[in-house]
């Protein structure tokens, strides 16, 4: 895997490249961190920017709050059946809608699972694209790893009030 380290209009953020598509991903923080990021993946060091910039751009635009078709440029390689079926679900989300983490799990046929669901949310591997700040606890924002300032952003950009 090579990386790219890019600034985004909400902070720095960072991406794994792999054969042409995004299989990691660190959402817009500080340099610091999206370097930190960097240096927990295996990787073999910078993407060439003829790969790197339209995945770049993928991922700006969707900072920026943009409306972006990630469909064939992401790479799940990591994570459970379960994580992945969450993933894939967390996915089909509509840009400028919400999802809860109990509607999730119905989708996926765990009902009951919200707990699961979360905690499978929270190890999204390509946060942005796979939106998961998309996702809400039934009584409120809920949590997100990026912290709740930026999970408000998101949402506000895509016109969600939360």
């Amino acid at each position: 895997m090579k990386f790219a380290l890019f600034e985004t209009s909400l902070g720095w953020a960072a991406i794994g490249i792999e054969d042409g598509a995004i299989c990691a991903a660190e959402l817009p923080t500080s340099r610091q961190g999206a370097e930190d990021a960097i240096a927990g993946w295996d990787t073999e060091g910078p993407a060439d920017d003829d790969e790197a910039a339209p995945l770049v751009d993928l991922v700006q635009r969707a900072a920026d709050g943009e409306r972006v078709d990630a469909s064939g440029v992401l790479r799940l390689a990591g994570g459970t059946a379960f994580q992945r079926a969450v993933w894939r679900e967390v996915s089909t989300i509509p840009y400028g809608d919400t999802a809860t983490y109990e509607q999730v799990a119905r989708r996926i046929g765990r009902p009951g699972a919200a707990r699961a669901v979360g905690q499978a949310v929270g190890c999204n591997p390509i946060p942005l694209l796979i939106p998961c700040h998309r996702v809400l606890a039934s009584n409120g924002i809920g949590g997100f790893g990026g912290g709740l300032p930026l999970k408000r952003a998101l949402l506000k950009a895509e016109g969600v009030s939360a």
